[in-house]
């Protein structure tokens, strides 16, 4: 079975360095949707957006505190709907950095999440808390009044943007045969040593995420004993802590071979190291992180969409490696069904946007329908 990945470990340390700075409430909060299975890395991204919403509350003078974790549940109950209004537009409005002249805000999607975060909290002090009196802490809600945005595109429009981004079924393959065989030829000697320390390493690596669609963080925290070469098949643990098999391309599975017929000489891990992908870090050999792999993608999908008129080619991440994968699925005939089973997702909703991603396939469709009814 797959164990945690470092980025959990280490998102496990965080978030109970910074439970300490929060009020009680957020604490028992977080150790109820623990329970509930929540992510930790989801549950830590939450005790961020709450320590900006208590820090605004202290500098617009609704709470008379020294520490945010002495915010009393009762600013939280009677706080109007035109202050959390007033926090929606200062979550909107904040600049967050400045590079060359140029500002930048929050997306709208940050916002969201960031509003989503505190209606889970509230709703959690409102419905699921309990005093010595059987009590909720408090009733009165007022982010349910707060409406967050959906998203208005289009099934169909959506796939299409993901479809601009992704790798198609040929250059898959000229990718991977692009790693294995031209990436190496225009380094200089010491790049080039570098890559070819960690080059079975890093084929293997990216040749899994896109022989099955696996999600970064599932790939960071594969084991050794998760993998089952005669069935094809790989053990996870997708988000929630919930294990799960999925079936990966034989020659995916192959390129992990290669691979680990040199993690051992390569890499001199522990006897007892379960993870299967490796870095060395000051001589010794531990996890690769899931950063590290996020910043190979980038580099390699670059270097291979780089051509002599625009030196720097656009990067990709691993979650594009995703798409590509569920793309190549639905265009090779597999029915969603089996691909919400092979992704992992847990709604039809997420997975049907991959069945428009083809805007060639649409117009074949609208030249055929023209060229009947002349």
């Amino acid at each position: 079975m797959a164990g945690p990945s470092r980025e959990k470990l280490m998102h496990e340390k965080r978030l109970e360095s910074k439970l300490v700075d929060m009020p009680e409430y957020v604490i028992e909060y977080i150790r109820a949707k623990k329970r509930a299975k929540f992510s930790v890395s989801t549950l830590l991204g939450y005790v961020h957006d709450f320590q900006k919403f208590f820090e605004w509350l202290k500098s617009e003078g609704l709470t008379q505190v020294n520490h945010i974790k002495d915010t009393p549940l009762s600013i939280l109950e009677i706080l109007s709907k035109e202050n959390v209004e007033y926090y929606k537009e200062f979550l909107e409005e904040e600049n967050i950095s400045e590079r060359e002249n140029v500002i930048k805000k929050r997306s709208e999607q940050s916002v969201h999440r960031n509003i989503s975060a505190l209606k889970s909290l509230f709703n959690y002090l409102t419905t699921e808390t309990e005093d010595e009196n059987g009590e909720c802490y408090f009733y009165r809600n007022v982010f349910k009044k707060i409406v967050v945005g959906k998203e208005k595109a289009t099934a169909s429009n959506r796939a299409r943007k993901i479809s601009s981004v992704i790798l198609g079924d040929d250059e898959i393959t000229e990718f991977l045969n692009y790693l294995k065989n031209g990436y190496e030829k225009n380094l200089e000697p010491k790049k080039k040593s570098l890559f070819l320390r960690d080059k079975e390493r890093d084929i293997a690596l990216i040749s899994m995420m896109l022989g099955s669609g696996v999600r970064v963080s599932e790939i960071a925290s594969l084991t050794l004993h998760s993998i089952d070469f005669q069935k094809e098949q790989i053990d996870i643990v997708r988000k929630g802590n919930k294990a799960d098999t999925v079936l990966v391309l034989p020659s995916a599975m192959n390129d992990l071979k290669e691979y680990l017929r040199v993690r051992q000489e390569r890499y001199k891990p522990q006897n007892n190291e379960p993870y299967v992908f490796l870095a060395k870090y000051k001589g010794a050999a531990q996890p690769i992180s899931v950063r590290a792999i996020q910043s190979l993608v980038e580099k390699y999908t670059r270097a291979f969409n780089s051509n002599e008129e625009f030196e720097i080619g656009k990067a990709l991440s691993p979650h594009k490696f995703r798409h590509s994968f569920a793309s190549e699925w639905v265009r090779k005939g597999g029915g969603a069904v089996l691909l919400r089973d092979q992704l992992g997702h847990s709604s039809f909703e997420t997975t049907t946007k991959y069945t428009n991603l083809s805007i060639e396939e649409s117009k074949k469709v609208i030249d055929h329908i023209e060229s009947t009814r002349k």
